[in-house]
């Protein structure tokens, strides 16, 4: 697998989707399995720029590999900030309006829909999120 390890800052996405699209790319990745991956990448990043640390700054590593048969993606954030399952979140109404939902949710509820597989675990004083998709 190859990372990249960045200031967990919202300035540092870019570097982030960067990585993760040169890898897709150099597998012929096609653009729509991109374009949901790079929402993902996005969404879960933000969090972690957004909440881990607050109100400081840590690290965040990102993990990609693309291979297999098929043909799959797996990417790994992992920060040393607070504990936090993402997954453990109750997943948002939808059927209900917008203004009455609870806020929050909305966003890992989407990467939950648009990738194939999404794991969360709590190891080394490290939250490691870990999402597949098949390519």
């Amino acid at each position: 697998m190859k990372e990249i390890t960045v200031p967990a800052a919202l300035g540092e996405l870019g570097r982030v989707t960067d990585f993760i699209n040169e890898e897709l790319e150099a597998q012929g990745c096609p653009l729509k399995a991109q374009m949901q991956i790079d929402i993902a990448v996005e969404e879960i990043y933000v969090n972690i720029a957004h909440y881990a640390y607050h109100p400081g700054v840590g690290e965040a590593t990102v993990r990609c590999a693309v291979g297999g048969d098929p043909l799959q993606v797996e990417i790994q954030f992992l920060d040393s900030g607070t504990p936090y399952n993402p997954l453990a979140k109750e997943d948002p109404d939808t059927s209900l309006p917008a203004e009455e939902r609870q806020i929050g949710g909305l966003g890992i509820y989407m990467v939950k829909k648009s990738m194939d597989h999404i794991t969360y675990n709590y190891e080394d004083g490290k939250n490691v999120l870990t999402i597949k998709k098949n390519l």
